[in-house]
């Protein structure tokens, strides 16, 4: 399979192009990772922001040490998440008291019908 680089361009010569063979082409490994995060102070959003934008990164957030500490600066830090996110078109959920769950567009938190059986709280 040849892709003609010349006749892309406007220039066409059956003689001269270049031939790429897709077999040989390693393809990127795009896999998802699952990301355990703990948040112990606003600064380390940032870290969980920059894993979110890459694009392959569910990130698991432990939010127990900075609700214990700062409870302000819990909510400045899950805003700001929650803006990143909605901005990647994602979800984000918090499981329980201390656990945020974090999803960039490819993903999608099930949103249960009857919420008193299940413990999903969605962030809106």
């Amino acid at each position: 399979m040849g892709f003609d680089i010349k006749r892309f361009f406007g220039k066409v010569d059956d003689e001269d192009y270049v031939e790429i063979d897709l077999n040989s082409m390693k393809t990127a490994e795009n896999k998802v990772i699952v990301k355990p995060f703990v948040l112990r102070s606003f600064e380390n959003v940032d870290e969980i922001l920059n894993s979110l934008r890459d694009g392959y990164t569910i990130a698991v957030i432990d939010i127990k040490p900075l609700k214990a500490k700062d409870i302000i600066e819990l909510k400045r830090a899950v805003s700001k998440i929650k803006k990143t996110i909605d901005a990647l078109e994602g979800t984000i959920a918090g499981f329980g008291e201390s656990i945020i769950i974090a999803t960039p567009e490819f993903a999608h938190i099930h949103k249960p019908v009857d919420k008193k059986k299940e413990k999903v709280d969605f962030i809106n």
